[in-house]
């Protein structure tokens, strides 16, 4: 027996994601591919770890009560609109399996999180793109998703996103959750890094799943309290959106160690965040300045992390990115976004020590210092 005979036709030419965040496989590599809390995770995790040790002798919560419970309160909703995931990955993972079906289409915007499509190709569904240009600065065009969205069940929007960084005000994006719910669209809005930006209570659309059954809304734990090594995230949406949604989560998916950490840390702990997130915002201002002096053309950032041309400097990413791997900093290469974006990376912003090591690195690579 052929084991590719009997594999899903419509499985065999998705090919796999690109994702940064690797360095960890390397000796005395600071990542900037990834768009973590660069204060680590909270010094307190250790001793919540160890609290719900004793819990791990039984089955978790199926419901993850404690937990919807706490993410209830935090985002104003009701304990009814909360659905927990292993990872916002996870939730990524539900919602085509709940909603699209074998013909439907999806309108993504591209560069975005790749697993947006992935997903949707497992589920059966194909994919339209809203290709986000430079001449539009990289931001949604709303008369664009409105024409090109004729067709499609549901909308993808990742607010900031990844990976240029740009975030769309709340009124922008409720005018299109408004104008797909008379269309009868839904509008799965990817909310994962948005804590990390001072002014997210603002743009947040997180409490808008009580007015719009449309809406479904996601966030994750791993980038806020830079705990990827821990797979908690969650998704806010319509009660009835919720229950269908539970109908594909994988039984006990969230462990009772990772149920108590995300309460705790949510309930008590997120002056941990808020912190990082007032520190990023400065210190994207000081990366932007110093590393524009030296001639490294950067555009500024909505957020707390760039993405950027590497034409200023007539250097291919794949040299760029060797070189700075000489300096033992890692940069995302963005070249899996697409043939638009070949030149293209992006790296995060963290303390100021290491903010300016990546600058001295990038004046050694620019100025052919580095061999």
């Amino acid at each position: 027996m052929n084991i590719r005979d009997m594999i899903r036709k419509d499985l065999m030419d998705i090919s796999d994601t690109v994702h940064g965040g690797q360095a960890w496989k390397l000796n005395d590599v600071e990542d900037f591919s990834h768009n973590l809390n660069p204060l680590g995770p909270p010094e307190c995790l250790a001793e919540l770890i160890s609290e719900a040790v004793s819990s791990v002798d039984h089955y978790p919560d199926d419901s993850s009560s404690e937990l919807k419970e706490v993410l209830a309160s935090h985002f104003k909703v009701n304990t009814e609109n909360v659905i927990i995931g292993a990872g916002s990955s996870d939730v990524i993972r539900m919602f085509p399996n709940t909603f699209l079906s074998k013909g439907d289409k999806a309108l993504i915007m591209r560069p975005s999180f790749a697993e947006y499509a992935q997903q949707c190709r497992v589920a059966g569904a194909s994919i339209k793109e809203l290709l986000l240009t430079e001449d539009n600065d990289l931001r949604v065009d709303a008369n664009e998703l409105s024409e090109k969205a004729d067709g499609v069940k549901a909308v993808y929007i990742c607010n900031p996103n990844n990976p240029t960084g740009r975030i769309e005000p709340k009124e922008k994006i409720l005018r299109i959750v408004k104008e797909c719910r008379d269309r009868k669209i839904f509008v799965f809005l990817d909310e994962t890094l948005l804590e990390l930006v001072p002014s997210h209570r603002e743009i947040s659309c997180s409490g808008e799943v009580k007015n719009f059954d449309n809406l479904v809304v996601i966030g994750s734990l791993t980038k806020s309290f830079a705990i990827p090594g821990m797979r908690i995230g969650f998704g806010l949406s319509s009660e009835d959106a919720v229950k269908a949604m539970d109908k594909v989560r994988m039984t006990w998916n969230v462990g009772c160690i990772e149920q108590h950490v995300a309460s705790s840390l949510i309930r008590d702990h997120m002056g941990h965040v808020e912190k990082a997130a007032d520190m990023m915002h400065n210190e994207a201002k000081h990366m932007h300045r110093e590393l524009n002096d030296i001639g490294f053309e950067v555009k500024t950032t909505d957020s707390f992390f760039f993405f950027n041309s590497l034409k200023s400097i007539d250097m291919g990413v794949p040299e760029f990115k060797y070189k700075m791997l000489s300096e033992k900093i890692m940069i995302r290469d963005c070249s899996s976004f697409g043939p638009e974006f070949k030149d293209h990376i992006r790296f995060c912003v963290k303390d100021r020590r290491r903010n300016n090591a990546f600058i001295d690195a990038v004046k050694k690579t620019i100025n052919g210092k580095v061999r």
